[in-house]
């Protein structure tokens, strides 16, 4: 049987964020046995992974106790829940985006950097003659 450390090392999370995503309704409550020890189900450690997940990935609280209350619904408006998901896959993939036009740019810069410098300190290039980084395509 799993304990609370053991499952907070396994998932990367502290303690206290799962006591505090089990009391505030994160995640479902967690059961528990004669002596008050909760009992880690698969489904409880998937619950618990995917807050983690979704939180690392920006969603806010607000959303993961929609996207908690949506689970416990029936009909139609359960599939609000996918949506939250496709949300976020979304801002994911445009932060993703962006991070590679930086990246593009970072790169271009140390593989520039020498020949750049040797143009600047021989005059070749001055700060009026430097070119425009935002037009640059990465």
């Amino acid at each position: 049987m799993l304990r609370s450390k053991d499952v907070a090392e396994m998932l990367d999370i502290s303690i206290s964020t799962i006591r505090y995503y089990e009391k505030i309704g994160i995640i479902p409550p967690i059961k528990r046995d004669t002596n008050g020890y909760r009992i880690y189900t698969n489904s409880t450690l998937n619950w618990i992974y995917l807050m983690k997940s979704l939180r690392n990935a920006g969603l806010s609280i607000e959303s993961l106790l929609e996207f908690s209350r949506l689970s416990q619904v029936e009909g139609p408006e359960r599939k609000k829940q996918k949506q939250v998901l496709e949300n976020q896959l979304n801002e994911i993939d445009e932060k993703i985006a962006e991070m590679q036009g930086v990246r593009n740019l970072l790169s271009y810069k140390i593989e520039s950097y020498d020949e750049h410098l040797a143009k600047f300190q021989s005059g070749e290039l001055t700060s009026e003659t430097a070119e425009k980084l935002w037009q640059v395509k990465f």
